[in-house]
This record gives structure tokens, sequence and C-alpha cells, in this order.
């Protein structure tokens, strides 16, 4: 079966001049989507605007240092060779923020989502989100100015964490593996920290949003993001566009039971998949099964890595126990992802986060195939069973996606309703300092 990815999908402009802001970013969308540079002709054809609205169009996008151009096609022979547009990385930059019950990492993204500064720090569980705030707003500036980015051109700053959130409110309210954080209103509480607009949504969703913006063709058409870290979570993206769900609270599958006869998880019910992927749950059972002396204190998040760290690798060495309870796991998640993947029909189940690296051996042929043969439509088109190019600090880099594509990606719902449906503000493209 082939495996050819589909192209990238451009939104459609309308040449009414009442829509220019959208039609700009349209443009915007089109170049960065492309998986070659641009021509004004190519643009054209790609979003159905006119000659007159694209040269309009990328002029602004020139002034404003959002575009550039970047040489000149080959010529044919019948005129003049045409001129090449790309991002101008340097254009706009946006900060990411993953709130992760292990670390917390903080990224700063170009306008073409390179990663221009990272940095990551151990997560304090028990320690008073005030004091953890105002930690990260120290590290968003200083990694602003490490990054050489003029403060100006940073469009805001987008925060990932666990489910459950009150986006509306930008509250994180209850994540099971963060216990002092209650009913936290960080997305304000930040702002007024950094004096930069914010933006908060879940860790799956920002990782999900992450493949769409940076992730080439695994960001493409519709999958489903599979986050494995300290707990497990799933962020959609259907026919291009990023699943939110009533709330923004998509993507919480913790309590898909898996194994009747496994743990009991808090919300009363046995072999929820969250539990049993927990790094604690496997280091516990490498425990009893004698891979590890008892001693280790489970309720160590930093603890509990280094011996899940070491778990994977004993059974990426040989066969034996810690094998057989890493594969237990795969087979487990495989089978959440098989359910998501025949209800949804999608393309692809792409997996990262923190543990992915140290899990992604046990995702081996045998896991691909057995999920390929349980996808009811293969007949119909392939199912892809990939891992993140965008690496361990997906979470974070998703968080400045998330700001990135909520300013320049073409939003028709800002379109309808007339005003922005967050508290990020939409770029001006025609009044942009510089």
């Amino acid at each position: 079966m082939s495996t050819e990815q589909p192209p990238a999908v451009v939104r459609r402009g309308t040449n009414l001049d009442r829509v220019g802001g959208f039609n700009d970013t349209v443009v915007l969308d089109a170049i960065r989507c492309a998986e070659q540079r641009l021509s004004r002709v190519e643009i054209a054809a790609a979003t159905g605007l006119s000659g007159q609205a694209i040269s309009n169009i990328t002029r602004r996008l020139l002034d404003a240092g959002l575009v550039r151009e970047a040489g000149r096609q080959k010529g044919t022979g019948l005129g003049k060779p045409r001129t090449l547009l790309e991002l101008e990385p340097t254009g706009q930059y946006a900060v990411g923020v993953h709130l992760d019950p292990a670390v917390v990492t903080v990224v700063v993204l170009d306008l073409t989502g390179q990663v221009v500064a990272r940095r990551r720090t151990d997560t304090a569980v028990a320690e008073d989100p005030d004091v953890m705030i105002a930690g990260i707003a120290a590290t968003v500036e200083q990694l602003i100015v490490e990054a050489g980015a003029p403060r100006e051109r940073v469009v805001g700053v987008g925060i990932a964490a666990p489910g459950p959130i009150d986006v509306e409110r930008g509250v994180v309210v209850d994540p099971p593996n963060l216990t002092a954080w209650h009913l936290v209103p960080v997305r304000d509480a930040l702002r007024e920290l950094t004096g930069l607009p914010v933006l908060l949504d879940k860790d799956v969703t920002a990782a999900a949003s992450a493949e769409k913006w940076a992730g080439g063709p695994n960001g493409r058409g519709s999958f489903v993001f599979f986050y494995l870290g300290t707990g497990v979570g799933a962020g959609l993206v259907i026919g291009d566009e990023v699943v939110r769900g009533a709330t923004s609270n998509v993507g919480e599958i913790g309590h898909v039971i898996v194994d009747p006869d496994g743990p009991l998880c808090f919300c009363g019910r046995r072999g929820c998949v969250g539990e049993t992927s927990q790094p604690r749950y496997l280091v516990q059972q490498a425990v009893q099964a004698g891979v590890f002396a008892k001693g280790i204190d489970l309720d160590d998040h930093h603890a509990v890595d280094i011996a899940f760290g070491y778990l994977c690798s004993l059974a990426a060495e040989a066969p034996g126990v810690a094998r057989e309870i890493v594969v237990s796991l795969a087979e487990r998640v495989a089978k959440v992802v098989e359910d998501i993947a025949n209800l949804l029909d999608l393309e692809r189940v792409v997996f990262g986060g923190p543990h992915w690296d140290q899990l992604a051996a046990f995702f081996d042929e045998s896991v691909r195939a057995a999920l390929q043969k349980r996808f009811l439509v293969r007949a119909v088109h392939p199912f892809a069973v990939v891992g993140t190019a965008l690496g361990a600090d997906v979470g974070a880099v998703g968080a400045a996606s998330l700001v990135l594509d909520h300013t320049f990606s073409p939003n028709p719902s800002v379109l309808l309703l007339g005003q922005p449906d967050n508290v990020l503000p939409a770029v001006q493209i025609g009044s942009a300092e510089r």
C-alpha cells in the first residue's frame, strides 16, 4: 500500500475587500505550508485570489518583515523568471511553556517554527503555584534575550497544561498529577508578570498543533497525537483543523479501560489506560516482579523517572520480565489507538511526549502491523504509525505553535464573528512594528 502523504490543504481566500486581513493570513499560511518556495502566480493559484490581490498582500507582508524574497525560478524561456517567496524567520517569535508534572519546558520559536532558545527544569510538584509561575515568567524573559528576539516581535506566550482546564477563565483546574494546582489562574498571572498576551490550552492539543505547524507530512490531514508522559492523552487534528471540543478539553482518554483486572484508578474503576501507563505503575510492577529491589519511593517523580528509564534500558537489552512489562504497555496503548482510529477514520497516529524516545523501540513492527490489521478501512487507505519529529519538547513547541497558529493562520470564526476567539490579538500586518 502506498504511504504517500497528501498535499497540504490551503484555505481559499476571497476577493472581497472587507476581509483583507483574512486574506493576508491565507497567503501567509499558503507560503508556510508549501513544501517549496512559491511565486506570486503559484500563491494566486493555491488561494484563489486575484493577481492584483496577491500583489497587494505580498507587498504588505514584505513591508511587515513577515516574508522575504528568496531568489527566482529557473527560466522557462516564456518570460521573466518569477520571484520566489518564503517566511522571514525573524519576522515574529512566540514563547511556549509546557507544564508537565515531571518537568517545565520553555522554548522560543521563530516564525518558521524553529526552536531558537530552550530551557528545562524539574517540576516541584508540591511547590506553591505562584512561586512556579514567577519562575516561569523569569525564564521567559531570559530566553527572549537569549534568542535575540526584539520584544516588539514577540507575539505572545502559549501555555500547555495537563487537563482539565478552563480556557475561558485561563485556569488550570485539577490536574491529577499536580496536586497543588487547584483552580490556578495561570494565564492571567503570567500575562501580568510578562506583559505579553498569553494563551492557555491542553498539552495534548498543543502537541497536535505542533505537528500541524512544524511537523511536515506528519501534521497534515487527519491524525491523533498520542502523548506519552507522566499521563497519557490524545490530541486530534481532523481535516487539517485542531479539534478542541466544547470546552477545549478534548483528548481525555486516560479512563479507557484496557485491563479489567488492572490496578484501581482514582475514578473508581480498574485498568484505566492512564493509570496503567504511568511510569509509577510500571516501576511498581518491576519492583513486584523482582526486577528492582524494594525501596524506590513511588511518590518521588524524579526517582520514578530514573527507575523508568532504567526499566526501558533493561527491556531493550534482552528478553525477560522487564521487556514483558514494557511490551504490555505498548499493547495497551495500541488498543486505545485502534479504537480512536476506527471511530474517526484517521490517517495516522503520531506518538510523542517526554517518554516517547524511551518507548519507541517497543512500538515495533508487530505493534504497527496489529494496528494496521485492525484498521477497518485499510482497503480504502492505509493507517500509518509514526513518531514525532519534534523531540521531547513537543509540548512546549506546541504551546508556542498555538500562538503562531492563532495569530497567523486563517481562522474562519474570526471572520464570521468579527473578533478573535481568544485573548491573543490577530496580527496587524499592515502596521507591524519594525
